[in-house]
Parts: structure tokens; sequence; C-alpha cells
């Protein structure tokens, strides 16, 4: 079973049509064990990726203010190995990305071979925020959605593979999130009036974000929307998603791996008879 709602822009998608409470029956306890169970895969598949060093993976998290970017990174990608993951976090362009194009900041973090980066909001603020709040003429942000889609092109023809997460909460759930920052210290570095104003805009941001989802979807480069009103279900969501994407990889990993193995050791069997034959030690 899939915990998320896969679009590969074979239709078009509504927000309304999707429930953000949904857990398909889980109950918590349930879904921590699934949650183990698919930790221990991922970091297994995490390490096959990582030898292996022929494939890539690019994760994009989105979501509206409080829907839980942060707190996915730290429940879904926390337990992997920091050598092969990578979190690239996009802000406020620089003085220096704002002289480039829009997408020279963001390629720049695209993962190597063998290497997991998770990008925390992504190029696509350029036709969310830039849309809302006017930043850029129309015609410059609807030209973006063509050039996004040809820079994830270009990442899956370089073999990355590809996977968006819409986190989809409820305008609700967010003020009961925003209201429970005011009233715990240890989240007041969290505050901000901006989140507020940003709720005025809650309507507009639904059309953006579908706008987004439906015009860049394609099987290579799938959005998934995320039930994310509860976090637990949240993070069990995405990472049953990841697992499932990775898993028909495993068998190519391995026999790569096998190759790599039988090469390295035929090359250690003959360094040590040129050293038996030398009298050399090892």
């Amino acid at each position: 079973m899939e915990y998320v709602h896969r679009i590969e822009g074979e239709r078009k998608i509504s927000l309304s049509d999707f429930d953000p409470e949904e857990t398909h029956g889980l109950k918590r306890n349930e879904a921590e064990e699934k949650m183990s169970r698919l930790t221990e895969e991922l970091v297994e598949l995490q390490e096959l990726l990582y030898a292996a060093n022929d494939t890539r993976l690019l994760v994009i998290l989105q979501g509206r203010d409080t829907s839980g970017k942060d707190g996915a990174i730290r429940g879904v990608f926390g337990p992997l190995n920091s050598q092969g993951c990578e979190i690239a976090s996009f802000k406020v362009p620089t003085e220096a990305e704002l002289a480039h194009d829009f997408l020279w900041r963001v390629h720049l973090h695209a993962p190597a071979s063998g290497q997991i980066v998770v990008f925390n909001r992504s190029h696509y603020e350029d036709v969310l925020v830039v849309r809302v709040h006017h930043l850029a003429e129309e015609k410059i942000w609807r030209g973006r959605y063509d050039h996004i889609n040809n820079f994830e092109r270009l990442l899956a023809d370089s073999n990355t593979i590809i996977l968006k997460f819409y986190l989809h909460i409820s305008r609700e759930e967010q003020e009961k999130r925003l209201m429970k920052r005011e009233q715990d210290a240890t989240k007041f570095w969290k505050l901000s009036v901006g989140d507020w104003k940003e709720r005025e805009h809650w309507d507009d941001y639904t059309v953006a974000y579908e706008d987004a989802i439906n015009k860049c979807s394609a099987p290579h480069a799938p959005w998934f929307i995320v039930p994310a009103n509860k976090k637990w279900f949240r993070n069990l969501a995405i990472a049953e998603a990841l697992v499932n994407a990775l898993k028909p990889y495993k068998e190519n990993w391995l026999k790569r791996l096998e190759k790599i193995g039988e090469r390295e050791l035929a090359a250690i069997e003959e360094f040590r008879r040129a050293a038996q034959s030398s009298g050399a030690k090892t």
C-alpha cells in the first residue's frame, strides 16, 4: 500500500480532493512499528546507493509554513549516514544568487553519484512565493515551469532519481501549530509575524501549488501529496515512498558491487602473488 498520492502528470489535481487528516486507518503505535522497519530498510538501501556510486537521489520537500519539512528531515533522513546525505535549504536569494538565473543556486546542490540530497524548499519557490507576492512579471514566472521541467529532465537523464513531496496540511492545523509555538519557549526561535501574514494568502498559495504540481509532474519526476496533519503519518508516508522508489534498483546495485568485489579481489591476489615472488611480506 502507498500512503502518499503519486502524481505523474496523467491527471490534473485539486488539493481539496486530498484529506490532510488521512492515516489509512493506522494508529500511531502501528505506524511507529512500520516506521522502524522502513528505517532499517532505508539505511540499507542508502548504503547500497552510496557504495554502487552510479545513481543519485534528489528529494524535494515543499509545503506551507509548519507543514513539517524540518520534522520530516529529522524523522526520515536523520538515521541515514551523513557521509552520503546532504540537506540543502533555500531561503531568500542573496545578491550573488539574484545576479544569476533562478536555477543557478539550485543546480549547485544537485546530488553527485552515490549521494542523497534533500532540498528544504527548492526551485519551486520561484513559481510559488514569487507568483503570490508578484516579485516577477507573470510572463517571467510562467516561463519557469518549462525551465523546471527541462532541468529535472536533465537530472533524470543523468541517472538521478527525483522525488518531490508536497506536505499537505489544513489551515486549521497550521493555526494550531503556530499557536503552540507561542506557548513553548523552546520554539520561540521559530516565531515570525511573517508566518501569520502568509496565511492571508492561503488561497493564492493553493492555486500556485496546484499549478506547480499539475505543470511539473512526470513519471521521471513525480510529485507525492503527503497527508501531513499527523506528523507520525507524514514521516511514515515519506519513508515508505522512498523505500518503494529505491528498492527496484537494489538488484542492479548488488550486481555492480559484486563486479567491483571480484575486480578488487583479483587485484589483491595479483598483489600477493607478486609480493611472494619477490619475497616481500604482506
